[in-house]
């Protein structure tokens, strides 16, 4: 026999015959401050996942229902859901739904039944995936949708309770919490060994102990096993009691009067106080861990039953019996009823429309656009005061780094909404003083200084951007994206999808990386890879290649974050920082000078550039291969009489392939030049467009950096393309082709 069907015979016995577990606590509803028809309310969401955990796995043996991780045993999170606000957003472990159920009820015109049955048939009418995953979450009820996550939405939990204090003090006019709003983040026992979890468990107490204000309710719901791999007996309390600025509470999540008591003190603490909680709320799992997964694989047939006789939807009917509010057959018909409503409702939903085709599934990978209201922006004087001291070089050419520092100023004073976060970002100015003086121009407050914890800082720009924030952090090498990558893949690039755009997180995401620095590096400082990028759907990736274009493809980048709510990364190359030369010492052909906003030519998303309108050759490339393919030009040109141009892509994706084949259009010859690996690079997309669509009569190459990580030292550069490698390829090509 099944044993959702054992744990559902068992409640309807054991109820009939009054024959409950014995009392885990000993509150009264009265000291609670629960009144009866809050305890019937708390016992009818319970139910009601009950049921649709029952329903769901009925509909997934008939093919009309999909994987789904099920609630059953964790139903006193609907107490700690009637603790809060609904305004309280709540990022929730996968086995809350009785939380989503309960919030429902503190909002008008709510239909949980039928909305988490259209999600688990997957149908496109669901209201908050558009039938793209099975997750819990709602617009409505400030539930950010998680899918199946273990731990990766702790970071952005504790970005968006940091983010009440600052978006309250700039008043940015899309923030979504209120100024006394906490912040509630729930997860596994097991996803607390997580080292993403305990990166926030960190990032929350480091952020709290200097005096911080971090409103952040973390629900940690222990069932004590992990799909097959117990917890320890007392590892959660151990672990986590004693940690410096986190208060600890413990309740038990089988009875509701408790669980309710506790998570009020919880959540009134935090309220207050404006500072981090850790609920630690004992449960049991029943049915297994998710689908068709067996405990009794794994675990006694007696561990099992003694979870079943603990099924905390009987502690709660033994509650309701004994405070005289209910009597058996008053839980039986709400248990029976709620199970008619939910078949029902199931038999209707499997008619619903589904997805079809991939314009649908994808629609929702692009948010929609965000309207701001128009500021008047700084005056010349205000801005003049804000530059000090720079306005005196403002007119003279510079290199990329300066340039980039005076158009993050310009922003910030145009848009107060942009906070600024990273490692050594603040007084410092960064490793590369791209930041310089921003701290002291702008403050604490838009100018974060981090910890050093990649997976901590695209968390926080997360969550400013939960709270109309738009956030600008920084990773200070590319390499070190690697520690975090999970963050933009598994979390920001996916919120847009399945929220169906309900739900964005907007930012700008700079990136010193790339080859060619001197005197400086190995591979965790010159990382030449942007595979980790590249596929991401929905991402863009920009890369400007000069200080010129940089200026005007940040800005860009921030229209796209601020209007129409994109992730951008900006990845700016290290080695093209301070150069100032271009083809003999003291030449300046590198720099520029700084076009303020309004001025210049904007530079619009897959806008490529082009040096040359030559058609020998074309060289498509980016970045340092940009900067390298224009002394070869030269050399190209004046030594052999060759008439090319020089395509710079800017925009790594989505790539502008239109753009690219009607650039190269005239040419026979075209050579991708890519300062990143062979396998895994842009050129591999490159050679694939140019092979499908530039026609069969053009000749084309590439050059690539081996497929090695750089060195220290003197041999850094000798795996990466060279000007004189780009020459002796550009000439291999062109002689073939003649």
């Amino acid at each position: 026999m099944d044993r959702a069907d054992i744990v559902h015979e068992n409640f309807l016995k054991r109820v009939s015959a009054g024959d409950f577990p014995q009392p885990v606590g000993g509150t009264n509803p009265q000291d609670a401050g629960l009144k009866p028809e809050q305890l019937v309310e708390i016992f009818r969401s319970q139910v009601l996942s009950r049921q649709l955990d029952r329903t769901s796995r009925k509909l997934q043996a008939r093919g009309e229902g999909f994987y789904t991780i099920g609630s059953s045993g964790h139903e006193g999170n609907a107490a700690v859901a009637a603790a809060l606000r609904p305004g309280d957003m709540a990022f929730l472990h996968y086995r809350d739904a009785a939380f989503q159920i309960q919030r429902s009820t503190q909002v008008a015109g709510q239909t949980p039944a039928w909305d988490m049955l259209l999600s688990f048939v997957a149908s496109s009418d669901d209201p908050i995936s558009g039938g793209r995953h099975k997750v819990l979450g709602s617009r409505t009820l400030s539930i950010p949708p998680q899918t199946s996550t273990i731990a990766s939405h702790l970071p952005k939990a504790v970005g968006t309770a940091y983010s009440i204090g600052p978006a309250k003090k700039l008043k940015t006019e899309h923030r979504q919490l209120a100024g006394d709003a906490i912040v509630h983040c729930s997860f596994g026992d097991a996803s607390a060994n997580h080292s993403t979890a305990q990166g926030a468990f960190n990032t929350a107490c480091w952020t709290a102990y200097q005096g911080i204000p971090l409103p952040l309710l973390f629900v940690c719901e222990d069932n004590g096993i992990g799909i097959s791999t117990k917890t320890p007996g007392g590892w959660i309390e151990a672990t986590m009691s004693q940690r410096p600025a986190l208060k600890y509470f413990r309740s038990s999540g089988l009875d509701i009067i408790e669980a309710y008591d506790v998570a009020r003190q919880a959540a009134d603490h935090v309220r207050r106080r404006r500072k981090p909680v850790f609920l630690h709320m004992g449960t049991v799992r029943l049915y297994g861990h998710a689908g068709s997964d067996m405990q009794t694989a794994y675990m006694k047939r007696q561990e099992v039953e003694a979870d079943e006789a603990n099924d905390p939807l009987l502690h709660s009917a033994r509650i309701l019996m004994e405070n005289g509010v209910l009597d058996r057959d008053g839980i039986l018909a709400i248990y029976n009823e709620t199970e008619a409503r939910c078949t029902r409702i199931g038999e209707t939903v499997i008619n619903r429309p589904k997805l079809t085709t991939s314009n649908e599934v994808m629609e929702s990978l692009v948010p929609p656009k965000r309207v701001w209201s128009k500021g008047n922006g700084p005056s010349n004087d205000h801005r003049m005061l804000v530059f000090g001291s720079d306005t005196k070089t403002l007119d003279s050419p510079q290199h990329m780094a300066r340039l980039l520092n005076w158009t993050l100023t310009d922003l910030m004073m145009e848009h107060d909404e942009i906070v600024l976060a990273g490692e050594d970002i603040g007084p410092k100015g960064g490793v590369y003083n791209v930041t310089s003086k921003l701290h002291a121009r702008f403050g604490a407050n838009r100018v974060v200084n981090t910890l050093l914890d990649e997976q901590s800082i695209l968390g926080l720009a997360i969550g400013l951007a939960h709270n109309g924030i738009v956030p600008i952090p920084e990773i200070q090498f590319l390499a070190y994206l690697h520690n975090a990558e999970d963050q933009l893949r598994g979390e920001a690039a996916t919120l847009s999808f399945f929220s169906n755009g309900q739900y964005t997180n907007p930012m700008v995401i700079r990136i010193a990386g790339l080859g060619y620095q001197k005197g400086f590096g190995g591979h965790f400082h010159n990382d030449n890879s942007l595979a980790v990028l590249r596929d991401i759907p929905g991402l863009v990736v920009a890369c400007p290649s000069n200080g010129a274009d940089g200026v005007h493809m940040l800005r860009e980048c921030v229209r796209l974050a601020r209007e129409e709510q994109r992730v951008v990364v900006f990845v700016e190359p290290i080695a093209l920082y301070m150069t100032r030369d271009l083809h003999s010492e003291k030449d300046g052909l590198w720099t520029s000078v700084y076009e303020p906003p309004g001025t210049g030519k904007p530079i619009g998303i897959g806008e490529i550039g082009q040096y040359g309108t030559g058609t020998d050759l074309a060289i498509v490339t980016y970045g340092n291969g940009y900067y390298l393919s224009r002394q070869a030009e030269s050399i190209l040109s004046e030594e052999h009489g060759l008439n090319l141009r020089v395509i710079d892509l800017r925009w790594l994706a989505p790539l502008s392939e239109q753009a690219i084949l009607e650039a190269i259009e005239p040419c026979d010859n075209v050579l991708v030049v890519d300062e990143c690996r062979v396998t895994g690079s842009q050129s591999e997309a490159l050679m694939t467009l140019l092979a499908e669509r530039a026609g069969g009569d053009k000749n084309i190459a590439r050059i690539a950096a081996d497929d090695s990580f750089i060195p220290l030292g003197r041999a850094a550069t000798v795996t990466l393309p060279s000007r004189d490698s780009i020459v002796r390829a550009a000439l291999a090509l062109t002689e073939a082709a003649s």
